[in-house]
């Protein structure tokens, strides 16, 4: 079993911050990629940040010069550092991680619970 556990999120003004934290524990043998989407009411998920093996990065455009994604590779944990925060950010955001849970396991996708982040005044 692989949890992946999110924390950071809540309610902020436009143009503050906030931290998403996402830490996955359990049957973890190596990740292959860990990141960040997002859900707004109805639209579809969308891809925010993703940290790549290797310390490559990639990221929606709408968030490019605004959010900061990072890796502790010693706590399986992924970051994603959020600024200049605007109304449209507002979504449940879901922490994604592909990883192998054995040396011999394919790689398999598992996802946070999700954590509301909502920007307004």
């Amino acid at each position: 079993q692989v949890q992946l556990v999110e924390s950071g999120g809540g309610l902020v003004q436009p143009g503050g911050s906030l931290r998403l934290s996402c830490a996955a524990s359990g049957s973890v043998f190596s990740i292959n990629a860990m990141g960040w989407y997002r859900q707004a009411p109805g639209k579809q998920r969308e891809l925010v940040a993703v940290w790549i093996s290797g310390g490559n990065t990639n990221y929606a455009d709408s968030v490019k010069g605004r959010f900061t994604i990072s890796r502790d590779n010693a706590k399986n944990t992924v970051y994603l550092q959020m600024n200049s925060l605007k109304p449209e950010d507002t979504a449940v955001y879901y922490c994604n991680a592909d990883l192998h849970t054995s040396r011999w396991a394919l790689i398999t996708r598992h996802w946070g619970q999700g954590t509301q982040v909502t920007v307004s005044s």
